[in-house]
């Protein structure tokens, strides 16, 4: 069963990734030094920031682990209902994952669909690069991974990031079915 889960996965991520990539989102990694701008309105900021998320399953590091699954080998879906992971998870300036690291994505995601890929995610984002050092932010929603582009929430931020609102936007770069292994940019706008 799971096999056939990753034949279907991987058919329908080829169509969707490989097929219609997107430009804005290519464009990005020439961009990669200008990763975060802040601009003063008044009382209130805004920032943008544009990253790379290195989801890592395998390997003998990997920056995700599963944490949980369902008891019951017959409760098994195709989207992998149920299975709960725990990651630390690089952030970098571009796809590239030797590119410049500006943080980490730390927290659980886990599989919340029975009849479609749709994860549920409740992460930190914590950066390490210039005014951003020791600041983060917190994203936590439905992440229906199977759509080109995905809007999540950003509830919440400290330091720098201290009251912050916003969205983040995630488009998957790159992924291979069989490990699970992805490379994800995000584009986040936040109001501070």
């Amino acid at each position: 069963m799971a096999r056939l889960m990753f034949q279907v996965m991987e058919f329908v991520l080829f169509t969707i990734f490989v097929v219609s990539p997107s430009t804005t989102w290519a464009s990005m990694a020439s961009q990669a030094d200008e990763w975060a701008k802040t601009v003063e309105e008044g009382k209130e900021r805004t920032t943008t920031l544009q990253f790379y998320f290195h989801d890592t399953l395998s390997g003998k590091s990997p920056s995700a682990v599963k944490v949980a699954q369902p008891i019951q080998q017959e409760n098994q879906t195709l989207t992998g209902f149920g299975v709960v992971m725990m990651a630390d998870d690089p952030l970098t300036v571009g796809p590239d994952p030797k590119s410049k690291l500006v943080g980490r994505a730390q927290g659980l995601y886990g599989s919340a669909c029975q009849d479609e890929l749709g994860l549920v995610m409740a992460l930190s984002y914590t950066f390490n690069d210039g005014k951003y050092n020791g600041s983060s932010i917190s994203i936590m929603g439905r992440n229906s991974a199977m759509e080109p582009v995905r809007e999540m929430p950003v509830v919440g931020g400290t330091g720098f990031f201290r009251m912050a609102r916003g969205y983040a936007l995630a488009h998957t770069y790159w992924i291979d079915v069989k490990t699970g292994d992805a490379i994800v940019g995000y584009n986040v706008t936040l109001v501070h």
